[in-house]
């Protein structure tokens, strides 16, 4: 069960965190995958982290906020591989700073890359799914797709269209058998955290006694539950939102 032997994954900001926990993970589990990202040195690096070594995946370097980047990525992809089965739409960026002080460039950076940026991937990947027979999407979301924060409101809006974007794909798309799904990372140990807990020094022991678990998560973490996804077993899963927090969502 779970294997994805013969499949194709496509996975946004693959380079680190968790992207590329996701990516191997797939790997892991038999797919190939097609590591999307702007810094070609991380991307390379990430390709040799792989189970097995870089034989079993490709690095794109690509600007995903830019429609047509997208499509030459997903392009490029398809013609190397032949076929695509997945994407995991991972990329995202915070810029953490009092709402009324966020000035237009700013929110727009945050909003193209976590919310544009994956419908335009989205869309780019559509047409490859229906030569392929059906597909699979896995949107990252955030606990901010849940609640409110002070220094993140531009984060929290695209972490929660993100939401909405996969249940209106996973409604439309069906007919054409491609399952779309959003996975909702806890607080997980990344850069983009890193940067949190330098900001915010009371952050690291906030987070652990409000998760039930008693520990940050890692990319890895998320791994899991992506495969299971993207596995045939979970065909007649989609639209699905699903925490991946150690238990921090439920926390009373």
């Amino acid at each position: 069960m779970f294997n994805l032997s013969g499949k194709i994954a496509v996975v946004t900001g693959g380079a680190s965190g968790i992207g590329l926990g996701i990516a191997q993970g797939m790997v892991a589990a038999g797919a190939r995958v097609a590591l999307i990202g702007r810094d070609a040195d991380k991307g390379h690096a990430a390709l040799a982290s792989l189970p097995g070594g870089s034989g079993n995946g490709m690095f794109i370097q690509a600007d995903i906020t830019k429609h047509g980047e997208c499509v030459e990525a997903i392009e490029q992809a398809e013609h190397h591989f032949g076929s695509l089965s997945i994407l995991v739409n991972n990329a995202g960026m915070n810029i953490r700073k009092p709402g009324h002080e966020l000035n237009a460039e700013e929110w727009h950076r945050i909003v193209d890359t976590n919310l544009s940026g994956a419908h335009f991937c989205a869309q780019a990947i559509h047409a490859a799914f229906v030569r392929a027979g059906g597909g699979k999407i896995i949107n990252i979301g955030s606990m901010l797709s849940l609640f409110g924060t002070t220094y993140g409101s531009a984060y929290a809006a695209s972490k929660g269209g993100i939401v909405q974007l996969g249940k209106a794909w996973a409604v439309e798309w069906a007919p054409e058998n491609i399952q779309v799904n959003t996975l909702l990372p806890g607080w997980i140990e990344t850069e983009l955290t890193a940067e949190a807990k330098r900001l915010f020094p009371d952050l690291e022991a906030s987070v652990l006694s409000r998760t039930p678990q008693r520990r940050w998560g890692k990319p890895q973490d998320l791994a899991g539950i992506a495969v299971a996804l993207c596995s045939s077993e979970c065909d007649f899963v989609t639209g699905a939102v699903i925490p991946v927090d150690g238990g921090y969502s439920v926390q009373g």
